[in-house]
């Protein structure tokens, strides 16, 4: 199972992604893409072994998939239930390799994956959580007709600055109503 788009594919996270993605997570000591992916949270540097103890967390877990380009795992998309009984997720995405900043597969991954979760759960709403600080993942979701349902001021702290939460979603009626989703 999986979805394509050109050189684009998000499919289920199988054993032999675990060493890529722990080079792509944890091998650096101060990685890059950390400093867009809420920061303000720290991020425990652990080996090899140890991230391969919670592979049941990655390994076939339908909540979170593997973003590859041109067959190189480059990042994870999932979500996490904010509360099961009333359908309410959040979706998560991190281009961990910098290299795919900038060239719309954040847009791309975050449409398809909307998608996906559309067509297979049942669900009114889908969205994520951001800060102000990472401004391309507001873009992405105003770019694809998400709204900013919440903005709960100066509570997250990096590097001596307060900076905001921010919480876009997107209806199912407005997803079913947005072209861009359905091309």
């Amino acid at each position: 199972m999986g979805y394509q788009e050109n050189e684009l594919r998000l499919r289920p996270i199988e054993d032999e992604d675990l060493k890529r993605l722990w080079e792509l997570i944890y091998k650096d000591e101060f990685p890059e893409w950390k400093k867009w992916d809420a920061p303000y949270y720290e991020l425990k540097q652990i080996s090899f072994e140890e991230f391969s103890t919670n592979k049941d967390d990655y390994v076939d877990n339908e909540q979170r998939w593997a973003i590859e380009v041109n067959g190189e795992v480059i990042g994870t998309v999932g979500y996490y239930w904010e509360h099961e009984p009333s359908k309410w997720l959040e979706m998560g995405i991190v281009l961990y390799d910098p290299k795919y900043w900038n060239g719309g597969y954040g847009k791309r991954v975050i449409r398809m994956w909307t998608n996906h979760l559309f067509n297979t759960l049942p669900l009114v709403r889908v969205g994520y959580t951001t800060w102000s600080g990472n401004v391309r993942m507001i873009k992405v979701g105003e770019r694809l007709g998400m709204k900013e349902e919440a903005r709960i001021r100066k509570v997250r702290y990096y590097n001596g600055e307060y900076y905001d939460s921010i919480r876009m979603g997107l209806l199912r009626e407005e997803w079913e109503a947005n072209s861009i989703f359905h091309q």
